[in-house]
């Protein structure tokens, strides 16, 4: 079962930075640890509705899932932007955070229709996190279980007209003005969704 966080959250403990810590700066796509990685037979199509969305605002689009091509409608609720202290406790290595701190943000995704998610869907695992125009790096490995959030190994049988929310953690520069959640898909070419978080916290 391709499952990476579930592989993750077994052999991660404590939060690895997945990254060369030159995300934040000036590359768009920052190196992660699966990104080297083989991708899975999966992928979505343009969203419906793409561009900038106000929080909680839903946008749609069809992503391929191990049992099929779901219509998602998505939506990015808040981004909950961690302390410094807070941070140090989530990573594995605080030197390597040095500057940054950790930012999840809870999105709730809806199955709209082409079929029932059997197990541990893969949709969230193209959330991003940007702050000030550039991407984020994944933290791996994170507790992504704070309130409300669910875990996608618990998430099975999922029909059309249900909800759940998942959450996903990026490490971004402290003290950034402006942080975005896009969700566009793998292999996306069209313009992703947008959520924009000013201040956020």
């Amino acid at each position: 079962m391709h499952k990476k966080t579930a592989l993750l959250r077994v052999a991660a403990p404590v939060a690895v930075l997945a990254l060369a810590l030159t995300a934040c700066g000036g590359n768009k796509k920052s190196a992660t640890a699966t990104d080297d990685a083989p991708k899975t037979e999966k992928g979505s199509s343009v969203p419906a509705d793409s561009g900038e969305l106000k929080a909680g605002q839903g946008g749609t689009g069809k992503f391929k899932e191990e049992s099929g091509t779901i219509t998602y409608e998505v939506a990015a609720q808040k981004v909950h932007v961690s302390t410094e202290a807070e941070t140090k406790k989530l990573v594995s290595d605080p030197k390597r955070a040095k500057g940054l701190v950790a930012a999840t943000a809870w999105v709730k995704y809806t199955n709209k229709g082409g079929g029932v998610v059997k197990e541990s869907p893969d949709v969230a695992d193209e959330s991003e996190i940007y702050a000030d125009g550039q991407r984020g790096g994944l933290l791996i490995g994170a507790a992504e279980d704070g309130p409300g959030c669910e875990d996608t190994l618990d998430i099975e049988n999922w029909k059309a007209g249900q909800s759940h929310t998942i959450c996903q953690t990026y490490m971004i520069p402290q003290g950034a003005k402006s942080v975005e959640v896009h969700w566009a898909g793998e292999g996306q070419s069209g313009s992703p969704l947008i959520w924009k978080f000013d201040n956020a916290g």
